[in-house]
């Protein structure tokens, strides 16, 4: 895996990554910390891609269980060291699992062995931080096809 990351210029602190896949993601400073507040900051960045490895993995492991996944939402609330280097320190996962029918189970599993086993992000972070969860199961009644 590679990226690259470009401060865009002299004025500011804003920077580019390009993934090695070729997507770029911006990213910037607080405007106390001379930054105009452009994009998410980096470790917001580092937050959002932990959320999107876990619902990554829980999503497919449900799938791959048989499950009727409608939906995975996953909000992530963090704090940080008050002292450089400002690591995280607590991290709460929130699940919302939409589905038909899902299995309180099944749905407990895939988020343990998405934190144990599958996301390289929360198993990096969980040498600095406490991880903690929550879930909550919706089921989803709707469908496309009944309207």
């Amino acid at each position: 895996m590679e990226c690259t990351v470009r401060w865009t210029g002299l004025s500011g602190m804003t920077f580019l990554a390009e993934t090695g896949s070729g997507h770029v993601v911006a990213m910037d400073g607080a405007p106390e910390g001379g930054g105009r507040n452009l994009a998410p900051r980096p470790m917001e960045v580092v937050l959002a891609g932990t959320g999107g490895c876990t619902a990554y993995d829980v999503v497919l492991i449900l799938r791959k269980s048989g499950q009727d996944i409608r939906g995975c939402d996953v909000t992530l609330r963090s704090e940080r060291a008050e002292k450089d280097p400002k690591v995280f320190t607590k991290i709460h996962f929130h699940f919302t699992v939409r589905g038909r029918n899902l299995k309180q189970n099944l749905v407990e599993r895939a988020i343990k062995l998405s934190h144990e086993k599958y996301c390289s992000a929360s198993i990096m972070l969980e040498k600095t931080a406490e991880l903690t969860h929550s879930v909550e199961i919706v089921d989803d009644l709707s469908d496309a096809t009944d309207i």
